[in-house]
């Protein structure tokens, strides 16, 4: 059955628990997208925790669900935001993944009525510069913490979507399938059409193509 999330490492926190993760920082196109998720575990019900899983291990219909099911809850906040390929091509990929999300926590801090996080419980070994919270690191969190989770889905899910829509106005890349990576049919593209307002220019593989 392998690793599932839990809340082993939430109730090692003190105060409000949130968890941070992002998509999308391997693609050849697109922004990069960060999410972050508070969980109410005083009414967290199984049935919505078992759907909850590393965005990563589920199937795109599985993650749809979860998504959905996360919203209409209302037990799960969450604020979504991304640094664009124009910032991830000026400050590298690294700093602005870390700019994206600084803003998911500011988003969440916008809402109305938020209680912000005492701490953050983020996926990966860095800590973003300037995060303004107190914040862990946890490799492989997504598939430990429910709360990095739960962001991993937020993010993962709002970028194929956005990626998706984009397909619909530059046709032939696939990423309405490959979300931006470097599949074969992509690579084609590129050769054949050439590089959109949409590519990381900076990457290598672009650099080498064209």
């Amino acid at each position: 059955m392998g690793i599932m999330p839990s809340f082993r490492y939430e109730l090692r926190c003190e105060g409000r628990v949130a968890g941070i993760d992002e998509a999308g920082r391997g693609p050849l196109a697109g922004p990069v997208v960060a999410a972050i998720a508070v969980i109410d575990r005083s009414v967290a019900k199984r049935r919505l925790l078992k759907l909850i899983d590393d965005s990563k291990k589920l199937a795109l219909e599985d993650r749809e669900a979860a998504y959905d099911a996360m919203v209409a809850s209302g037990i799960v906040q969450f604020a979504v935001a991304e640094a664009s390929v124009e910032e991830i091509d000026t400050i590298n990929i690294l700093q602005a993944t870390f700019l994206a999300m600084r803003r998911a926590l500011q988003a969440l801090a916008d809402q109305p009525e938020t209680v912000l996080p005492d701490i953050v419980l983020i996926d990966g070994n860095q800590v973003p510069p300037r995060l303004g919270c107190r914040a862990e690191t946890i490799v492989g969190g997504d598939a430990h913490s429910y709360s990095i989770a739960a962001a991993s889905i937020f993010a993962k899910v709002t970028r194929d979507r956005h990626m998706a829509r984009l397909a619909e106005t530059f046709p032939g890349y696939g990423w309405e399938t490959n979300r931006g990576y470097g599949s074969a049919q992509h690579l084609q593209a590129l050769k054949q059409l050439g590089p959109t307002p949409h590519h990381r220019m900076s990457f290598a593989p672009l650099n080498r193509l064209l």
